[in-house]
């Protein structure tokens, strides 16, 4: 049977990042994030609630955001779900906790958009930062136009 296990969220962090390192020095950043989803009731009220997620982030992208990142600001995950479980020390209960790990972070926001008065006025507002000192990136392409007329209509389209 084929599996897939891929998650994409958008939220706030919950707290600054927690940076560790494994005994062989690998970065490991534990970080909260909350994500929120309004809609409006039958009655036309404005509802909301809030989701709040566990991350684990490794490596070099661990070390970036426990450098830039702070409580509050925005970020964006990709990753994957992961079932971690264990006995509780004190009942000796099975205890388990769904969380993610993350694949890819992308730094929301620009500048000091959220956050606290301690985030670094250098933050990238990207996964990847080019090396300061260096040329400024040329801007994409403008798309090319169709060539054969209009688009195509979308007929069989689902959605």
């Amino acid at each position: 049977m084929a599996s897939f296990n891929k998650v994409i969220l958008v939220g706030n962090l919950t707290r600054d990042p927690e940076l560790r390192y494994t005994p062989k020095g690998t970065a490991i950043a534990k970080i909260g994030l909350a994500v929120n989803r309004s809609w409006r009731s039958e009655s036309g009220e404005q509802r909301e609630e809030v989701t709040f997620v566990d991350v684990d982030i490794f490596g070099r992208t661990a070390e970036n955001v426990g450098q830039y990142m702070r409580k509050g600001r925005p970020i964006l995950i990709e990753g994957r779900l992961r079932l971690d479980s264990w006995d509780d020390k004190n009942t000796g209960q099975k205890r388990s906790r769904l969380g993610v790990v993350a694949e890819t972070v992308q730094f929301l926001g620009g500048g000091r958009d959220g956050g606290d008065d301690q985030a670094p006025r250098s933050a990238p507002s990207g996964q990847y930062s080019r090396p300061s000192g260096g040329p400024p990136a040329s801007p994409r392409p403008a798309p090319a136009p169709y060539d054969d007329g209009p688009p195509p209509e979308d007929d069989d389209v689902p959605f």
